[in-house]
């Protein structure tokens, strides 16, 4: 009997950016999706998990850490911006393209959101650890 191939390792992780109270921007949008389009930006955010780093057509780099996942739906396009928090692809904003390049509200809803993430992010490793014994 052959041995199958080794399972492919995952490299990422990728989650949903959450909110201060909670909301999942990234989520909410995909929701608003058929079923097939929210498949097909699954696959391309496993291509990410399992294949990083990628390149174009799948993953491009839009500066200051902040990159994004471009999936071809029928008659449009999708982009998820993300960034890379230690071995998670934080997934940031998700819209349907409409022109060549990302739109300038878009990108600064992106930025703003990893600022925060990044802030969060420094305030926890900050506080005093609490040990007990």
């Amino acid at each position: 009997m052959p041995v199958p191939p080794p399972r492919p390792k995952r490299l990422l992780t990728a989650e949903f950016y959450r909110t201060e109270t909670g909301h999942e921007p990234v989520r909410a949008w995909l929701r608003t999706l058929s079923v097939v389009e929210r498949q097909a930006i699954g696959k391309d955010i496993r291509k990410v998990e399992y294949g990083w780093p990628l390149g174009m057509p799948t993953c491009d780099a839009l500066g200051q850490g902040l990159w994004e996942i471009r999936t071809s739906l029928q008659n449009r396009i999708a982009r998820i911006f993300f960034c890379l928090i230690e071995s998670r692809v934080v997934l940031l904003h998700g819209i349907i393209k409409k022109s060549r390049t990302a739109p300038k509200p878009d990108l600064d809803t992106a930025r703003r959101r990893k600022a925060n993430l990044e802030e969060r992010l420094r305030r926890l490793a900050a506080q005093p650890r609490d040990h007990k014994g």
